[in-house]
């Protein structure tokens, strides 16, 4: 993975929906995106991410089979790890306000503190039978 920010201008043949669907699968593959956004009358893909412009044209090449051309790779610029730590700082939530789900589907803050989280089991319903009169 790359430590770079790009943002990449693809043109790819979009003709029908199957085209459609197998360009948008193959972006789904690719766990090096943030986001993609696909123009389906222009022929465009929009891709952003950290990847290398041209291995990642190359591997949606394999995994398409349609021809690629990069119309333009813009490098975007990562905040720094100090004001990345300022809004991590800043967007924290407060444990007050904060919920969590445990496995039981109680919403509890911590499921350690609730009593009914860690005893509670879940109770088996009984079959009723039924008998019918000939």
């Amino acid at each position: 993975m790359s430590e770079k920010l790009y943002c990449l201008v693809l043109r790819m043949n979009i003709d029908c929906d199957g085209c459609y669907k197998r360009i948008r699968r193959a972006l789904l593959q690719i766990h090096d995106l943030d986001s993609h956004w696909i123009e389906k009358k222009e022929n465009k893909v929009t891709v952003c991410g950290s990847f290398d412009p041209q291995a990642f044209a190359i591997k949606m090449r394999a995994l398409t089979n349609r021809r690629v051309e990069i119309l333009q790779a813009t490098e975007l610029l990562r905040p720094s790890a100090a004001a990345q730590l300022e809004a991590a700082a800043a967007a924290t939530i407060k444990p007050e306000d904060a919920k969590s789900y445990n496995r039981d589907g109680n919403n509890s803050i911590n499921s350690a503190t609730d009593g009914n989280a860690t005893s509670k089991k879940k109770k088996k319903k009984k079959k009723k039978k039924v008998q019918f009169d000939t």
